[in-house]
């Protein structure tokens, strides 16, 4: 019997140690068929499914569980759905990208040019098309491609001119008599600095606005402490600038509250857009003079019982303008010269023309200094005043070989530096630009447009609805 007992034993633990590797495929037949919802009885709820081959069936307790993760899956789908919208919809400023893109100008300007214009799609200027041996240009694929290419700089040079446009649209309503000139000037930069979003040399104000008075022609700005007041009867000069990478922007018009001057203003802007209508490629900057001189000469201006021809001033011109540097080497003269020069594609033009009554039509240095700049071509110069040496390092940082004024200076802290510009400028590093002026008595206007010889068209990148 004891025996018996013994093998009774030894058949249990080998049925207890028996491969378990057919518990799993138990386990899992009982979840098939657990799962397994017949057709026929749809109504019925469908039992829980078990979970791993070691946990066997799962209880009645666990069936609301599993409907929660099921509905939870469904949710966290539904959700990241929603979030996927939400993302496209709302923005930081609680703006939707179409609500920036509508985004308008406050009055008085207080926007950035670039937030009024998020894809940088900036407005083109006035476009015009070549002439004569260049008229294939407009419709030419080869043209069209080299355009392309030089999108990115070009749209540099919008900005900059949509800035100037909204700057002295501004001013328009500004410019009153009776306004100090000093005032007008630091206003007037303030909105420039406003708008083109000034960051040290990526942008800012391309040179100092100058507001010459009747027979001063240019470079004239008020320095500390000068309170000259703006008159019925003067004839003033406002001319500023603007640029986005070094690409300046270079614009004036002139501005006469008194209508016995309107034939001078219509004289030098008729020449101005005459010169504009002639620049192209390959055209002959003599050529354009002769056109300039021709038109402005046709206008007569009666003043206090005399009659005066308008003349152009022949001494001075329009130029090109390279990245940072104002002036970039060849002169538009406004007389015919005689100058065998040609215009080329790509190059930047300000085409800039002043027309004088009552004077010399000639211009001199006179009075006191105002604008400098930092002479593009000079290298090292060794300095021995340390005020100087101080001041030129205020200079390349602020301003590198941009033109500024003693206003910018005195506005960056400095103070008794005069001693130390003029060692600047007696060394060559720094160029003085006094004011230019006729004799006294005779009044002087100017009008002024950036143009780009593109390789498809001419563009006037200055244009506006004002001149």
């Amino acid at each position: 019997s004891n025996g018996e007992k013994k093998k009774k034993k030894k058949k249990k633990s080998k049925s207890a140690t028996a491969d378990p590797s057919k518990a799993p495929e138990e386990g899992q037949a009982e979840q098939t068929s657990a799962t397994a919802t017949p057709a026929s009885t749809p109504a019925a709820p469908a039992p829980t499914p078990a979970g791993d081959g070691d946990e066997g069936e799962g209880d009645d307790d666990d069936a609301p569980e599993t409907g929660d993760q099921a509905s939870g899956e469904v949710k966290k789908k539904k959700n990241k759905k929603k979030k996927k919208k939400a993302a496209a919809v709302p923005a930081e400023d609680g703006a939707t990208p179409s609500a920036r893109a509508k985004k308008t100008q406050t009055y008085p300007p207080s926007i950035p040019v670039h937030e009024l214009y998020p894809d940088h799609d900036y407005p083109a200027g006035e476009q015009m098309d070549y002439k004569n041996e260049n008229a294939y240009r407009t419709t030419s694929a080869e043209m069209r491609e080299r355009e392309r290419l030089m999108h990115p700089f070009i749209e540099e040079a919008r900005r900059a001119a949509e800035c100037h446009r909204q700057v002295r649209q501004h001013m328009h309503k500004v410019i009153k008599p009776g306004i100090r000139l000093i005032d007008m000037c630091e206003e007037l930069e303030q909105l420039n600095r406003t708008l083109v979003a000034e960051s040290g040399l990526q942008s800012g104000l391309g040179f100092p606005t100058g507001c010459s008075l009747n027979h001063v022609a240019a470079h004239y700005t008020p320095n500390k402490g000068d309170n000259t007041v703006l008159g019925y009867d003067d004839v003033m000069k406002v001319d500023f600038g603007t640029h986005v990478n070094g690409r300046i922007i270079d614009c004036a018009w002139t501005v006469a509250f008194n209508p016995k001057y309107d034939q001078l203003l219509a004289a030098v802007k008729d020449a101005t857009n005459t010169g504009v209508r002639e620049a192209g490629i390959d055209v002959r900057l003599c050529d354009i003079g002769a056109a300039i001189q021709e038109v402005m000469e046709s206008y007569e201006v009666e003043l206090n019982g005399n009659t005066y021809q308008v003349k152009p001033v022949r001494n001075l011109h329009g130029h090109s303008i390279d990245p940072y540097r104002i002036h970039a080497g060849k002169s538009v003269p406004i007389v015919n010269n005689g100058d065998q020069t040609k215009m080329e594609e790509g190059e930047f033009f300000a085409i800039e023309t002043f027309g004088s009554i009552n004077g010399k039509a000639f211009v001199r240095e006179d009075m006191e200094c105002s604008h400098y700049a930092r002479n593009f071509d000079v290298g090292f110069v060794p300095l021995r005043l340390p005020k100087a040496k101080q001041l030129l390092g205020t200079i390349n940082k602020a301003f590198d070989t941009l033109p500024f004024c003693r206003r910018w200076l005195d506005r960056l802290g400095e103070t008794q530096y005069l001693m130390g510009l003029k060692n600047l400028v007696d060394s060559g590093v720094v160029t003085a630009y006094p004011p230019l002026c006729d004799v006294k008595g005779s009044y002087v206007a100017q009008y002024e447009h950036t143009i780009w010889l593109g390789p498809r068209c001419k563009e006037v990148v200055s244009r506006g609805d004002d001149f």
